[in-house]
């Protein structure tokens, strides 16, 4: 929002700097991103005096004239606009300025005549596209002076963010009320004085609304005899100044109420309107309207129509129609003043690529009972800028009449929530800030004092519950005041126990990720089609997007493998040599039975690729390889306390893992690892191999959540660690030793692990060593015990397996 400090200083008498205003509306909660200052460029152009004007000697389009500019001898000046004449004044540059476009002001001769600076037309200065001639000033303006006081120009404009919720802040009234509430001054209104003639209008056109709730009320005003033209310079270089485009003293009187009252007008060519009707109804799918762009815009059933009896003449809040449009021939009009439903309006304007200041208005929502009293503020304006008469009444319809919210609010809980005491706000300080925010209190609710009752201002859509009013009271006493204190956090006793919350559950899973050395990587939920094909995914199931970013993003992803692997592709354009990445996300299937016709689910994707190491000292230079993975997903198994989990080739083939393993917990399969069919890696880059884990993070909730974990004092007796090589069979899994091992239940044992693997080229055998720990939890053991448990091993696995020792 551009607010003038010359327009706001009408409403509050704010004697203040630009910076001091963005200060205190900052820490108001509206920003300051900018001061401009619009005709900084212009500032050393005065007021001249045309004392005399001659035909060039040489050149039958230029002037030589003699000007009086304050600088105590009359300036010879070549002047080649048709319209200078002596006795005009005129804005003239002097020798040595600086013209907006870059242009430097010299002494120079023309055609052999000199010239001492220039005489100005309003494009030239930057005032408008106007070049048909200079610019011809008032006769009252003093000459000498700067031609920017003379004009009062509005010479610094401050640029203010302005957050959704705040809607009612899209206008120099709405910015003015935050002013004179943050600096404590009074605000001021400005005074209509309607000058009304003729009979009454009020029954001369129908209003008729089809759906309240897409539109609340619907205002119109009649003015007849108009004569179209420009604008006073006054309002064409405000409206300059805040980024409008002046186009005519119709059309800016409706910009410059809406930009000074936030509400959004329209004027219709009343002899163009047929049936004397206007009916505000959805739109018909496929039917059609050339908006005032000229461009002929498609509906669809969603879009909100103004009609007169006959045809569309306007889209709602959006754009008015071609076929209604205020002309140089427009007589009479009808000034419309209306409040739309924003989330239509905001639908339509996307929808069709359109927004205008009137569209960013309607689409955060207006003040209704406001919006009376700026349309006769705009017909106020027109006829005093068109010299039309204004018929008394107003034609309306209003099915649907503003009604303030009923709101309490207890100032105990408000110090409660901000953490104040009742010496700094205190209830006299809570009900001048509410009063001040235009609310009404009733402080005697019931036998309650400290429970009031408030009523919100219209103007303030913002206001839905205490809460709101709460976080008012401590804006405007000012958050960077409040001293922080952190809260006593305490969990309720009922809560006690109580089972991890999802949230919980995927936090602690990203620690484990973290902890363990993996880089979390966060992608989109949307995907391409494309993706998905290439790593062979099913086509069922897939949730198109309706209006995608990019071809890039057009369906929502069935599995994380595509946003792993783009990951890949990324860091190995940037040189990075080894990766290893976890993701903790949904995924997303096709289900009709689901209230959102969505399935979602979660998933752990984990990759890696190239080397083990950071870096190659001390560490030996080595790629990560299934054992790496592996050891992760076990990792994980343990992490949850879920068991050692069971790995096996998969049965039937995966569409991008050659070869896969199904990894099993408890008989439930938990999800897949493997290796990427280096085919499919080649196209993210991958000149290694990639490894993917894809697990099923629901069913790891529910198997966590079926374990019950016992704590155990830690050991206090040393280990006592036993060696033992076998010779087996190449197709004998090293899982099938230590399975059969763990099967015997030794109450000595306490673990066993394969440590090293000899597996010569030219042997079908090969050898596999595995490390025993054996322990007793009340005393220290001896040799011969811990041997006598060896050879039981030994002896065991002979007669088990086909193993030799």
């Amino acid at each position: 929002m551009l607010l003038s400090l010359a327009w706001l200083r009408e409403f509050v008498p704010f004697e203040g700097t630009a910076e001091q205003l963005g200060d205190r509306l900052t820490m108001l909660g509206l920003e300051l991103e900018e001061i401009r200052r619009p005709f900084d460029a212009i500032r050393a152009i005065v007021v001249g005096h045309v004392v005399e004007r001659a035909k060039h000697p040489e050149a039958d389009k230029l002037s030589v004239c003699k000007v009086d500019a304050g600088q105590g001898e009359l300036l010879d000046i070549v002047c080649g606009a048709p319209n200078v004449a002596a006795g005009q004044k005129v804005p003239v540059a002097l020798v040595g300025t600086t013209m907006p476009g870059g242009l430097v002001i010299k002494k120079a001769k023309l055609r052999g005549q000199p010239s001492h600076g220039m005489i100005c037309s309003e494009r030239e200065l930057g005032l408008s596209d106007d070049h048909e001639g200079i610019m011809v000033l008032p006769e009252h303006f003093t000459v000498g002076r700067l031609l920017v006081d003379e004009l009062q120009l509005d010479m610094e404009v401050c640029d203010i963010s302005i957050t959704p919720n705040r809607a009612d802040c899209l206008s120099v009234l709405g910015l003015a009320r935050e002013v004179a509430l943050g600096f404590g001054l009074p605000l001021t209104l400005p005074r209509l004085n309607l000058v009304e003639d003729g009979p009454d209008c009020s029954g001369e056109v129908t209003i008729e609304i089809a759906d309240p709730a897409l539109c609340h009320a619907y205002h119109g005003r009649i003015l007849e005899n108009i004569r179209v033209g420009k604008s006073p310079a006054r309002i064409r270089h405000r409206l300059t100044a805040i980024g409008v485009r002046p186009i005519s003293n119709i059309v800016d009187a409706t910009n410059y109420v809406m930009m000074e009252l936030g509400q959004p007008m329209h004027a219709f060519d009343l002899d163009l309107l047929e049936g004397a009707r206007i009916v505000v109804s959805p739109a018909v799918a496929g039917e059609r309207i050339v908006t005032l762009d000229g461009q002929d815009r498609a509906l669809v059933a969603g879009d909100l129509l103004i009609r007169d009896a006959v045809k569309p003449v306007a889209l709602a809040g959006v754009m008015g129609g071609a076929n209604s449009e205020v002309s140089d021939a427009t007589t009479r009009v009808l000034l419309e003043s209306a409040v739309f439903r924003p989330g239509t309006v905001r639908r339509t304007g996307r929808r069709l690529g359109l927004s205008s200041e009137a569209s960013y208005r309607f689409e955060r929502g207006v003040d209704q009972a406001g919006a009376v009293y700026a349309m006769h503020r705009a017909a106020q304006m027109m006829a005093e800028l068109s010299g039309a008469r204004l018929r008394p009444g107003m034609c309306s319809a209003e099915p649907r009449p503003w009604t303030s919210p009923a709101l309490r609010f207890r100032p105990a809980r408000a110090r409660m929530l901000l953490g104040m005491g009742e010496d700094t706000i205190g209830d006299a300080f809570c009900a001048d800030t509410l009063t001040g925010l235009g609310c009404v209190l009733d402080r005697t609710q019931g036998s309650d004092a400290a429970d009031w009752k408030v009523a919100a201002p219209s103007h303030r859509l913002d206001f839905e519950r205490e809460a709101d009013l709460i976080e008012e009271v401590g804006r405007v006493y000012g958050l960077d005041a409040i001293p922080p204190v952190l809260p006593k956090v305490m969990r309720p006793l009922d809560q006690a126990g109580a089972p991890e919350s999802e949230y919980d559950f995927w936090k602690r899973i990203k620690g484990w990720g973290r902890g363990l050395g993996l880089n979390e990587a966060i992608n989109y939920s949307f995907v391409g089609q494309k993706d998905l094909d290439h790593l062979g995914l099913p086509a069922e199931g897939r949730i198109p997007i309706m209006n995608p970013l990019s071809e890039d993003q057009n369906v929502l992803r069935t599995a994380l493998a595509p946003g792993l692997l783009n990951n890949l592709r990324h860091n190995i354009a940037q040189g990075n040599a080894g990766l290893r990445l976890f993701e903790l996300a949904r995924i997303f299937t096709a289900d009709a039975t689901a209230e959102t016709t969505a399935c979602e689910r979660g998933r752990l994707g984990i990759l890696m690729y190239g080397a083990r190491h950071d870096s190659a000292w001390p560490n030996p230079e080595a790629d990560a390889d299934y054992q790496d993975l592996k050891g992760v997903v076990e990792h994980f198994a343990a992490f949850l306390h879920l068991g050692q989990p069971l790995c096996a080739m998969a049965d039937a083939p995966h569409p991008f893992l050659a070869p896969c393993v199904t990894v099993t917990v408890q008989g439930r399969v938990l999800g897949v690892m493997g290796r990427v069919r280096p085919d499919l890696a080649d196209a993210y880059h991958a000149r290694k191999d990639v490894w993917l884990a894809d697990l099923d993070l629901d069913a790891a909730r529910q198997l966590h959540d079926a374990v019950t974990v016992r704590f155990a004092a830690l050991p206090v007796y040393p280990p006592v660690r036993r060696d033992i090589t076998v010779m087996a069979p190449a197709a004998l899994q090293a899982g099938a030793v230590l399975d059969h091992v763990r099967g015997m239940k030794l109450p000595l044992l306490e673990g066993i692990e394969l440590i090293d693997v000899f597996a010569p080229e030219d042997r079908e055998e090969r050898n596999l060593t595995f490390r025993m720990t054996f322990r007793h939890a009340g005393r220290t053991l001896k040799d011969a015990e811990v041997d006598k448990e060896r050879e039981k091993v030994a002896s065991s696995l002979q007669q088990a397996l086909p193993i030799r020792l």
